[in-house]
């Protein structure tokens, strides 16, 4: 599978439009699940609060694969994300699972590299705080 972006149609400042992504209790759970972190500040409510956090939190590795996700969705194939970084600069809280959290990733094509590789800047948010700093993903089109 390739990338279903082409590189000649892509330029420097382009913006790639926001997706939001819900987050609920379930998806922590399931994420739990699926990566062995069972803490409880990610489930537990009276846990997460008796530790000084405002609620239960998403894991920040939930987090960056919503970022990596976007990324993958914009590229049209997952093989084509050669390199991803991020920074965690604030939590996902999760208040319960009627309300949730939603966590908002945006893009802009920050550089084009030979080979057919692009840099995308990514800014992921929930609610008024930026969840995620200098996130990066470099990607392989066509």
């Amino acid at each position: 599978m390739a990338a279903t972006v082409k590189y000649d149609e892509v330029e420097v400042g382009q913006q790639i439009p926001p997706v939001e992504y819900p987050v609920r209790r379930v998806n922590l759970v399931m994420y739990a699940g699926a990566s062995g972190d069972f803490n409880p500040i990610h489930w537990n409510e009276r846990f997460a609060r008796a530790v000084g956090l405002p609620d239960v939190i998403a894991h920040g590795m939930f987090t960056m694969a919503q970022g990596g996700r976007y990324v993958t969705d914009w590229a049209g194939d997952p093989t084509a994300v050669i390199d991803y970084g991020v920074r965690f600069s604030s939590m996902v809280v999760v208040p319960d699972d009627e309300e949730g959290a939603t966590i908002t990733v945006s893009g802009i094509v920050e550089d084009k590299l030979d080979g057919k590789r692009v840099v995308i800047a990514l800014n992921a948010r929930s609610g008024d705080a930026r969840v995620l700093s200098k996130a990066r993903a470099v990607v392989q089109l066509v």
